[in-house]
């Protein structure tokens, strides 16, 4: 049949390595990804003395995470998509987090999902979610009441 396509089988060698978030204020958001959740900094770019751009690597992992300035007369929509970050050791590292000022929307809990979650919003309102799922992670959820 005309207009019929054939399904296209994934790659399976592709690897999800980098996302870009969108600031309006990248030098203001820095501090957070690098300081805050020990992100290493690969490149900060400069524009008329302003930082633009700022490329991170995982503290763990090979993830990257690009925050990028908005466009001048851009609108900053915040939220359709959330940041995980997994530690083991979840409690210590929110109890560190508070310690230094950052402010959470949830406290370590465990979700009926099976996972402990912490949840709380970067500096242009990003949610951003640091969790414990350990081998749970590639398993299929089993949610409890």
């Amino acid at each position: 049949m005309p207009g019929k396509r054939k399904p296209v089988r994934p790659a399976s060698e592709l690897n999800l390595n980098h996302a870009m978030v969108y600031s309006r204020d990248v030098a203001a958001s820095l501090p957070f990804y690098a300081e805050r959740l020990g992100c290493k900094l690969i490149e900060e770019f400069k524009h008329e003395g302003r930082t633009v751009y700022a490329r991170l690597r995982s503290p763990k992992g090979s993830s990257t995470l690009a925050l990028h300035q908005l466009e001048p007369g851009q609108e900053l929509h915040a939220g359709g998509v959330r940041l995980y970050f997994e530690v083991k050791d979840l409690d210590r590292f929110c109890a560190r987090l508070e310690a230094a000022g950052v402010q959470f929307t949830q406290k370590p809990k465990l979700m009926p999902w099976g996972w402990r979650h912490a949840y709380l919003n970067d500096p242009d309102g990003h949610e951003v979610s640091i969790y414990w799922a350990g081998p749970k992670r590639f398993r299929p959820t089993r949610f409890k009441r």
